[in-house]
């Protein structure tokens, strides 16, 4: 009897140990959903300060038109690549 009761305590403790474990693996699971939405932000941002920054420096270089649609043509793709690289990483 004395050792039903016993293993009747030890599986309360487990139940108990499993709920915690549960539940704290349920709120790691949101953080890391905060995290990577925030990283996708910032990601999302650091892309547009970029374009922003390459518009104006552009616009102020003394180039033909058809030369400034060129070097943006190449900084939109070395810009993609970056992001490729980014979510790569973030993955």
């Amino acid at each position: 009897m004395e050792a039903l009761q016993v293993l009747n305590e030890k599986i309360d403790l487990m139940l108990k140990k499993y709920a915690e474990l549960k539940s704290e693996n349920k709120s790691l699971k949101d953080i890391i959903a905060q995290q990577t939405k925030s990283i996708a932000e910032l990601t999302q941002k650091q892309h547009e300060m970029e374009q922003q920054v390459l518009s104006k420096h552009i616009g102020l270089l003394d180039l033909p038109e058809a030369d400034k649609e060129k070097m943006r043509k190449q900084l939109d793709t070395v810009i993609g690549e970056i992001d490729k690289i980014l979510n790569t990483i973030n993955d």
